[in-house]
């Protein structure tokens, strides 16, 4: 029988229960429910009531439960990370119709790179890089470009911890990925062929926002053997330039 911890939250509750959605797992039954947020029957029945009464969740015709339109519009009020897709899609359509590669825009969201756009060519069959899909940070041009922009001690944090290999390519020596973020940060821009899935590289640049920070990264994905670095990467950090000034970002100074 399923247990919770004593005294954990409601409000921990929900959110294990809302966290049991993902790609794979668009809806299912009260009892797959509750063993994937880990909470017994009972609890999860009651606490799914609640959030269908309020249309955050939804029980459809076979009493499959979902994610509720109520849950979605609630998360799109005011979200800064709507902002920066809705700027930098037209950009981003221009940098696609230029290169005809698959094209996305991510963020650093706690130690996970999350994507919150993508552009994809006809018959293209890459199951990664999905919107609002994660991906190890280590294991993505657009994540090492995030990393590398990122604080001294996020990074030292990060790097402190052991670090999973996906393919034969990914680098998890914390000496070696820190020699590739200072090249990165002088680059201003990543090339990284086959880390995170084998047979194709990415590239990246870094998207400033307010103060000059970094606000996300923007990447096109070419199959290992294909790059154009000289023709993809020009093309993308004016892409790059474009939504830092829409942002808000101040030109660079030129001495």
């Amino acid at each position: 029988m399923t247990t919770t911890p004593l005294g954990e939250s409601v409000i921990t509750r929900v959110a294990r229960i809302l966290a049991s959605f993902d790609r794979q797992n668009r809806s299912m039954p009260l009892t797959v429910l509750a063993e994937r947020a880990g909470l017994p029957v009972p609890t999860a029945y009651r606490l799914v009531t609640e959030l269908v009464r309020h249309g955050l969740l939804e029980r459809d015709e076979s009493k499959q439960i979902r994610i509720g339109l109520r849950l979605w519009e609630l998360s799109t009020r005011g979200s800064d990370t709507l902002s920066l897709r809705d700027t930098a899609l037209p950009y981003m359509e221009d940098l696609f119709e230029s290169l005809g590669k698959l094209t996305t825009l991510s963020v650093l969201e706690g130690r996970t790179l999350l994507y919150v756009e993508r552009l994809t060519p006809g018959g293209l069959n890459l199951n990664r890089a999905l919107v609002a899909q994660r991906h190890p940070v280590h294991a993505a041009s657009s994540g090492l470009v995030l990393l590398a922009y990122a604080t001294p001690e996020f990074q030292a944090e990060f790097l402190s911890r052991p670090l999973a290999r996906y393919t034969p390519d990914t680098v998890t020596d914390p000496d070696v990925l820190r020699k590739m973020l200072a090249d990165i940060r002088q680059r201003r821009c990543c090339i990284a062929p086959g880390i995170g899935t084998a047979g194709w590289t990415g590239m990246a640049v870094p998207v400033f926002g307010p103060g000059n920070r970094v606000a996300a990264a923007l990447s096109v994905v070419y199959e290992l053997g294909t790059e154009r670095p000289t023709e993809a990467i020009p093309a993308m950090q004016a892409a790059s330039f474009g939504i830092s000034m829409a942002l808000g970002a101040q030109p660079p100074r030129r001495d």
